[in-house]
């Protein structure tokens, strides 16, 4: 850790993450009256609201990071000047308008994974690292598995998103350990990524008093499936460069609790596609705990699946990074049992 040397400016990144914050809480100000008369999210069975709720504020944090990587590649920054920048924003532009509709009125679910795949089809053809992952696959093979990853991390994040909170506690320790790993030069192709990460910390904090139990604004599709995307995105890069165990201990509570829920449900018989309140995280609401203990002890899970990703990044042992996914699973565990069994007599 001696050795680490900041590759940023501390003032410019700052700026960024100040600046990022600052718009989209202006965004979603000028937004609100709107989203209220157009988009207003009524309780349902996925709900673990009460009251109608305006939705839609996340499309304040895509309009920042859009506005932010744009502006890196006019102004020239140095990793911008890639095709990935365009098939970057035409995917968050495509999903944000398609979940825009989604929220207003509801849509079938064929034509929305149909765009979900072509999407994540284009961003893995714009990846800014040419690597593989599964060397043992054919390279065709192995895009179409990435692809299909990636479409179901775009719809995890969506489901996720079920109480105040639940996606800036995930995106926000995720983002802020990408940019630790680019600020420092850990991760080189982060390094390149840096004014995106920090665009999206920003951005996040400022949708998160909106967000705040009880929220006053709901994220919505418009900014789930965008956000679920540009994170997915950001993982594979990850893995790409060498740290597969580290993209994958970063989002690890988001993939068991919604793989696990998926699996029992279709092994149940009922119907994936439709809205249901069986997460994890739902569950642990309704068997007591309050929201904020939830999102709090998702949090502190978050906080250490980071420290244990970075350990994973820094070892250059493969048997250590194999039991920094263990002792990931092991806590991810706890949480899920915890959540599972509900708040004791």
């Amino acid at each position: 850790m001696d050795k680490l040397r900041l590759t940023v400016d501390p003032a410019l990144a700052a700026a960024i993450v100040v600046g990022s914050a600052v718009a989209t809480a202006a965004l979603i100000w000028l937004m609100k009256p709107w989203l209220i008369r157009y988009a207003m999210a009524r309780p349902n069975a996925r709900s673990s609201h009460a009251t109608p709720t305006p939705q839609g504020g996340g499309i304040a944090i895509v309009l920042a990071v859009a506005t932010v990587v744009a502006s890196s590649y006019w102004l020239g920054v140095a990793g911008f000047r890639t095709p990935w920048v365009f098939g970057l924003l035409v995917a968050l532009a495509a999903l944000a308008i398609a979940g825009a509709i989604d929220d207003i009125r509801p849509q079938p679910v064929l034509p929305r994974l149909a765009l979900q795949i072509a999407v994540a089809a284009l961003l893995m053809m714009t990846l800014p690292v040419e690597a593989r992952l599964l060397h043992f696959l054919p390279p065709l093979l192995e895009s179409a598995l990435l692809t299909i990853g990636l479409v179901w991390f775009i719809n995890l994040t969506n489901f996720m998103d079920g109480i105040d909170w639940m996606t800036v506690v995930e995106v926000l320790p995720i983002s802020i350990t990408l940019a630790f790993l680019g600020m420092f030069g850990i991760v080189p192709q982060m390094s390149a990524l840096l004014p995106l990460l920090l665009a999206l910390i920003g951005a996040v904090i400022g949708f998160a008093p909106s967000n705040a139990h009880v929220a006053r604004l709901f994220m919505g599709d418009v900014g789930s499936l965008p956000i679920g995307a540009l994170v997915g995105w950001l993982l594979i890069v990850l893995a790409l460069s060498g740290h597969w165990e580290a993209a994958l201990i970063l989002p690890l509570y988001y993939l068991a609790d919604a793989t696990i829920t998926l699996l029992r449900r279709a092994m149940a018989g009922e119907n994936v596609a439709q809205a249901h309140r069986g997460h994890f995280y739902q569950r642990a609401v309704q068997g007591g705990f309050t929201v904020p203990h939830v999102t709090n002890r998702v949090f502190q899970l978050n906080v250490v699946l980071a420290v244990l990703a970075v350990a994973s990044v820094l070892s250059s042992k493969i048997y250590h990074r194999y039991a920094l996914v263990g002792l990931a699973a092991v806590a991810v565990f706890v949480v899920l049992r915890e959540f599972s069994r509900g708040r004791q007599p």
